[in-house]
């Protein structure tokens, strides 16, 4: 299988990341536990771990922080440009605005509140 199944997005200020992406993404991110360690903060984007996509988080660790040059998460959208115009106001920055990736549609990077950069993809010119 080629699906990812679950992402983690490293924050420090696990408010201040949940108020970002629930702005930007127009969406409720929910407490999610770690049964095996009470220490690890969690906010859930949902998912019910049987659909298409994949699930994810945010995650508040003592040995993980956040920061460019990690992994890329694209978040999917009907029109990446809506959402962009979303982050600067939510307490992030664009980083690149949204540009062609000729069939494959378009996207946008921006960073968030944590100076993680997150892609924004739709097929919406």
């Amino acid at each position: 299988m080629r699906k990812i199944g679950f992402f983690d997005i490293y924050v420090e200020d696990m408010d201040r990341a949940q108020a970002f992406y629930e702005t930007v993404l127009d969406t409720k991110l929910t407490p999610m536990g770690d049964p095996n360690d009470d220490t690890v903060v969690m906010r859930a984007f949902g998912d019910d771990f049987a659909s298409h996509g994949a699930g994810g988080a945010l995650v508040k660790l003592a040995h993980a922080k956040p920061g460019p040059g990690g992994s890329m998460v694209y978040f999917s959208c009907d029109d990446c440009a809506v959402e962009e115009a979303r982050a600067q106001g939510a307490g992030g920055a664009v980083v690149a605005p949204k540009y062609s990736i000729g069939e494959h549609g378009f996207v946008s990077i921006i960073s968030d509140t944590e100076g993680n950069m997150v892609g924004l993809h739709s097929m919406a010119g």
